[in-house]
């Protein structure tokens, strides 16, 4: 892969966890049954996955794919929707948050500082991705501009939007221009985040209409590509098989295209945010990088 990187301006990539989640095994992979009755109905529980954030050293300063999930939605009952859109919550999603797990304490585990964050990506507005932007008010936030509308069709809640804990005081969102960006086929269109060819984000709709993910490039590495919740195990994607959240044409279409990426790029290493394999395919990575220098 020519990645079209101008320079070597990632120091490091590295994953943060903002607590656990457990779903439904129907969440995970599709059943065929309405995500409304399985999400009501539905008696069992995976094991707890993480709530990953993705954590980029880059020399215009330090990004984020994703946010987390909010340590106030299992300490604030008043977090969630009342009455059956609460129920649906409760349903959908159990949630174990500890008092170390916030945004902010997780980065200065590692050694950063919140402050330091630059610009924070949000691939889809659920719940468990953007549980950290109150601690982002000082940084760009970028989400698409159609996942952004969505904010404003009927009934958000019901389609795991929580506009009062997005449309935030003193919050910046920008939206990515998608145009022909080289080297990053069979995806026809992206957004360079820097204009260095490091960052790209790249449209992945079908979890969302406006779901993004992220393609980390850097020269003589094999890329990453971030994917949000497009899958919830990289080997499932690998097989074509689709979760049970989204719009199935949109989802299909999407795993199509990263599959195809991974043809022409047998070293991506494909990050979702909830699977559970993913931080130690991260540190293989990054490790090996870093024992070769």
């Amino acid at each position: 892969m020519s990645c079209n990187v101008t320079l070597v301006t990632i120091k490091n990539v590295s994953v943060v966890s903002t607590g656990t989640v457990s779903i439904h095994p129907e969440h995970v992979l599709a059943s065929g049954k309405p995500l409304y009755w399985w999400v009501m109905t539905s008696r069992r529980w995976t094991a707890p996955r993480p709530i990953n954030v993705y954590v980029i050293e880059h020399e215009n300063g330090l990004v984020l794919f994703d946010t987390g999930q909010d340590r106030a939605s299992v300490t604030d009952p008043r977090y969630f929707p009342g009455g059956p859109t609460g129920l649906f919550y409760k349903r959908l999603a159990r949630f174990e948050i500890g008092e170390d797990q916030t945004l902010t304490a997780r980065l200065a585990a590692q050694g950063h500082d919140i402050a330091d964050v630059r610009t924070a990506i949000i691939s889809h507005l659920h719940q468990d991705h953007i549980g950290g932007l109150r601690e982002l008010t000082h940084a760009d936030i970028m989400v698409s501009a159609q996942e952004w509308a969505s904010l404003h069709e009927p009934r958000p809640e019901m389609r795991g939007l929580l506009r009062d804990h997005i449309e935030l005081p003193g919050l910046r969102p920008r939206h990515p221009e998608f145009r022909p960006v080289p080297g990053i086929a069979p995806f026809t269109e992206g957004h360079d985040l820097f204009g260095d060819g490091s960052l790209v984000l790249v449209p992945t709709p079908g979890h969302t209409p406006g779901s993004m993910s992220l393609l980390v490039r850097r020269p003589g590495r094999d890329p990453l590509l971030m994917v949000g919740d497009l899958t919830y195990d990289d080997h499932l994607l690998r097989e074509g098989r689709l979760p049970g959240v989204g719009e199935e044409e949109g989802l299909r279409a999407s795993t199509a295209l990263v599959n195809e990426f991974r043809r022409r790029n047998p070293g991506v290493t494909i990050l979702a945010a909830h699977d559970p394999r993913a931080a130690a395919a991260l540190a293989a990575v990054e490790s090996t990088a870093h024992a070769s220098r």
